[in-house]
């Protein structure tokens, strides 16, 4: 009785260790998967950081240097889309905020800080350029001014008008046409012609849209005002 105990024992115990060890071999199998996916999913992860290109203020296509703002805006579609201006990762103007409209589209920004002063459009076509003259006069030194035209910003415009966006430092603006499409930034005070602007002519035989030409966008790094 002894001798048939004894050998149940062994074979209980033989029992559990077998047990024992294919369980502890088949969790080590499932462990082992499961760090092997883990890596795998952070190695995908990190393949993915280092190919997706890096998104830059506005969406611009490089990172502006220190001191510098970015910007990028664009004129409007047609008369059917509105004209963008965007500054430093901030949307100035859009349809979206609902700021925009027919003629000429303009934000003011403080050239050392950057913050918004203020945002008007002016219709050039139905409208009265004398607001938008009174306007302009009143820009004060050091400040960055962004125009985009939206359906017609020229039917309206006089010489005294195109005299003083030449001064903020346009050259574009002497021989902006009905229903041209145009994108200005300049300043109050500035030295030169400024390097920030696109104009596209309406064309008949060259419009994208029907009666308007394509939309026109430009995108940089403006310096910010030293004291």
């Amino acid at each position: 009785m002894r001798v048939a105990g004894a050998a149940k024992l062994v074979v209980a115990v033989a029992v559990f260790l077998l047990t024992f060890y294919v369980i502890s071999q088949v969790f080590e199998i499932k462990m082992d998967a499961s760090l092997g996916n883990l890596f795998a999913r952070s190695a995908l992860d990190a393949v993915v950081r280092s190919t997706k290109p890096p998104r830059y203020k506005c969406g611009i296509s490089k990172a502006c240097p220190e001191k510098h703002f970015a910007f990028k805006m664009a004129s409007g579609a047609a008369n059917v889309v509105g004209p963008k201006i965007c500054l430093e990762d901030n949307v100035l103007m859009s349809g979206v905020k609902n700021n925009v409209g027919r003629g000429i589209n303009i934000a003011l920004v403080n050239g050392k800080t950057g913050e918004l002063i203020d945002t008007r459009y002016f219709d050039m076509w139905g409208g009265n350029v004398a607001p938008f003259i009174e306007f302009l006069k009143a820009i004060q030194d050091g400040t960055i001014v962004l125009m985009g035209t939206y359906d017609d910003g020229a039917t309206k415009l006089n010489d005294e008008a195109r005299r003083l966006i030449a001064e903020l430092g346009s050259t574009s603006i002497t021989h902006l046409g009905f229903r041209d499409n145009w994108v200005f930034c300049g300043g109050k005070g500035i030295k030169t012609k400024s390097p920030f602007e696109q104009h596209i002519k309406n064309n008949k035989d060259t419009n994208k849209y029907e009666g308007w030409p394509e939309v026109v966008e430009m995108e940089g790094c403006i310096p910010q005002k030293q004291d």
